[in-house]
């Protein structure tokens, strides 16, 4: 009490069983933007992750449910932690105008990601937390044939204009310690037994499909940034466990293997594959700079989902077993739309049931304002499609 917090309860973070700052005392503010400043000059920081910014932003810690708009601004907001959070944000952009702050933050507050100069928090992004909770949720609750495509979209683009959002399809919690990673979710001990290329197993075969999918997914629709987790893209089996007493001090998981990845006989190597070309694909065609995804298609019966980045088509069909031909998908522009990226292609493990050399040609529709193309669309498959005049 009294030192580095407030006395009493108001310097207590009861959900954590922690104390809590007093960003309100002068050297309080003056150690933690010493701090702030001292990683970025000796270390050479480029950038912070500010933890638990929704903890600090109010007096409820964020256990409440934010109904109103009001309730971003009432009397719970800690107005010293908000001046804190602007002067550290402001120190570190003067101190190095390179370097980026990312606010994990859940409660949406407005003005989070906005520049100071403009009457902001000043951070450069917020973390999508909604994302990676959904999708573990998805794999732990629902079977593949009730997956509702409609709250896959929501998720992914339920975030205010304006506020860059960092995606990510699983968090620190399964990259580390605590949970499992998608890939261990999906596929479990088959992973032990079954990841060489010549080995059949329908476990294997599912998960990496989705695994390839979800990540598709969430880089394309889910934000304006994309973080991954080391050894996540390529399906790493277990989670880093530094050494602690809960496992008895062992190193034995305090490393990534990275050899599963480098070995072409397994195929975690297809699963790299996929990643590198799939980080290209949104490079070369800005995807992550163009914003929200425009949606063009949501068919509920046959699990399948398309929209668009620019000259982009984006087909996803989540359907465990559902396989259509001559589908019919609508797309913005008229046009001829060939395959560039399709997640069942031989190279990422995949059966490749779409010929990546096929050509598909727009045609007007009656009653529609936009035109259409016809495609083989494959259960569990996502497929990228290029307009080209």
């Amino acid at each position: 009490d009294h030192l580095y917090s407030l006395p009493g309860t108001a310097g207590e973070q009861p959900y954590w069983d922690s104390k809590t700052f007093d960003y309100g005392k002068e050297q309080v503010r003056h150690f933690l933007l010493s701090n702030v400043k001292y990683w970025l000059d000796e270390f050479h920081f480029d950038g912070y992750r500010f933890d638990g910014v929704t903890s600090m932003l109010y007096r409820h810690h964020g256990h409440t449910d934010f109904v109103r708009r009001e309730q971003y601004f009432d009397e719970e907001v800690d107005e010293a932690a908000l001046t804190y959070l602007t002067l550290a944000n402001t120190l570190v952009h003067d101190f190095r105008p390179r370097a980026v702050t990312i606010a994990e933050e859940v409660s949406g507050m407005p003005g989070i990601a906005v520049p100071t100069a403009d009457g902001g928090v000043g951070f450069d992004y917020r973390l999508g937390m909604a994302i990676p909770d959904f999708w573990i949720r998805q794999l732990k609750e629902v079977p593949d044939e009730k997956w509702d495509i409609h709250a896959i979209w929501h998720v992914l683009t339920d975030r205010l204009p304006g506020i860059k959002t960092v995606a990510y399809a699983e968090s620190h919690d399964q990259a580390l310690v605590g949970d499992q990673t998608l890939a261990f979710r999906l596929m479990g001990k088959e992973m032990y037994e079954h990841m060489d290329r010549a080995s059949q197993s329908p476990v294997i075969d599912r998960g990496m499909a989705l695994h390839k999918m979800i990540r598709l997914v969430t880089i394309s629709a889910g934000g304006d940034a994309y973080l991954n987790f080391m050894g996540n893209e390529f399906g790493h089996p277990e989670w880093i466990d530094f050494p602690r007493e809960g496992n008895g001090w062992s190193y034995a998981y305090a490393r990534r293997q990275w050899s599963l990845a480098d070995n072409g006989l397994l195929r975690y190597a297809q699963l790299g594959e996929f990643d590198r070309a799939m980080i290209a694909l949104v490079k070369k065609y800005g995807i992550l700079r163009d914003g929200y995804p425009y949606n063009l298609q949501m068919d509920t019966q046959n699990q399948t989902m398309a929209f668009s980045h620019g000259d982009l088509l984006f087909v996803f069909n989540w359907h465990p077993s559902a396989s259509i031909p001559n589908y019919e998908v609508r797309v913005r522009v008229p046009g001829r739309y060939r395959p560039i990226l399709s997640t069942d292609e031989r190279r990422f493990g995949g059966t490749e049931r779409t010929d990546m050399r096929g050509q598909h040609f727009s045609y007007p529709v009656q009653g529609d304002e936009l035109p259409r193309i016809r495609i083989y669309n494959t259960s569990r498959t996502a497929t990228v499609f290029l307009r080209e005049e």
